[in-house]
């Protein structure tokens, strides 16, 4: 070793027993071993070996984050009019998430959350994107309660206090919750009383099908039922008529669609099932004139719903 090789690492022992040596690449890997296994040095800021917290994180910070975007069967709401809506609703709101940087509306948002005692935390977008998971949420998420299921009476109740006859929608089999979603905003928009979904092959009130509604689920009454056949012979009973939107049927702007009326839209590929079918009194179509022989299940329940939205109100004039 050389007199000037000797004279450096005398130097750099000297500094390193001062403890001011300097970690970098000049360093020899024995004593960066010796650094990281020396005393509170091997900690991070906040006392753990957490390697999470590399990213600034202090312990409460990595909680929430894994709190938020935890599979835990909360229920979890994306976009800033579901969240609104939900602040709004009657559902119980347990947390709010805004992704750092975002504005607009979400001062609404956070200030109906505080009025309402919701804790409101803001986070990086990229925890929000992994709550999503490829939904749209333009940065705000929040943990609700389990949607509540309406009943018949209820949807009966809302009519009577609107001071007009039953109006529902009744879905045989909506597998789509963007087709779901889509219907009960329009029914919600359209005056419709209530909208009735069975409980088996078919969507449910998920999180993307509340996010396509943009909140109407908050205020729109959805009933679950075991049987849609069944459920049309109660209706039947309480004196509403019953129309299936169907190929083969009479003009929809010819029909009689006054009154009591539930309008029932059918599956997405199947249409209305033949059992169901049998238990309507009539069938509506729409004029096709294209190529294609169908519209979207959605675009076809909100023809008829402003149909008979139309005619109620030439009623009133």
């Amino acid at each position: 070793m050389s007199k000037g090789q000797n004279k450096y690492r005398q130097e750099r022992q000297e500094r390193q027993s001062a403890g001011s040596v300097r970690k970098g690449k000049n360093q020899d890997p024995g004593s960066r071993r010796r650094d990281r296994s020396a005393g509170d040095r091997s900690r991070y800021r906040d006392g753990s070996r957490d390697r999470e917290n590399l990213r600034g994180y202090a312990p409460d910070d990595l909680q929430r984050d894994r709190e938020a975007i935890a599979d835990d069967g909360v229920e979890k709401v994306f976009g800033r009019n579901p969240v609104l809506a939900a602040l709004r609703g009657s559902r119980e709101v347990e947390h709010i998430y805004i992704a750092k940087g975002t504005e607009g509306s979400v001062r609404q948002i956070a200030g109906l959350a505080k009025d309402n005692g919701v804790p409101v935390d803001f986070v990086d977008r990229e925890i929000i994107n992994i709550m999503a998971r490829g939904e749209k949420h333009q940065g705000v998420a929040a943990r609700v309660s389990q949607y509540s299921y309406s009943t018949i009476q209820d949807v009966f109740t809302r009519a009577e206090e609107s001071g007009e006859d039953p109006f529902l929608i009744v879905l045989d089999e909506i597998n789509d919750p963007h087709n779901l979603g889509a219907i009960i905003r329009t029914a919600e928009c359209a005056g419709a009383h209530g909208v009735i979904i069975p409980k088996r092959r078919a969507c449910g009130l998920t999180g993307t099908a509340a996010k396509s509604s943009a909140g109407a689920i908050e205020t729109m009454p959805v009933v679950k039922v075991t049987n849609i056949s069944k459920t049309l012979e109660d209706l039947k009973e309480l004196g509403l008529w019953i129309a299936a939107c169907d190929m083969g049927g009479q003009l929809y702007y010819k029909a009689d669609l006054s009154g009591p009326i539930a309008v029932v839209i059918g599956s997405e590929g199947e249409g209305i099932s033949r059992l169901v079918k049998e238990k309507c009194d009539f069938t509506v179509s729409m004029p096709l004139c294209g190529k294609v022989n169908s519209l979207n299940a959605s675009n076809a329940a909100a023809v008829i719903m402003y149909e008979i939205r139309r005619r109620r109100d030439l009623l009133d004039i």
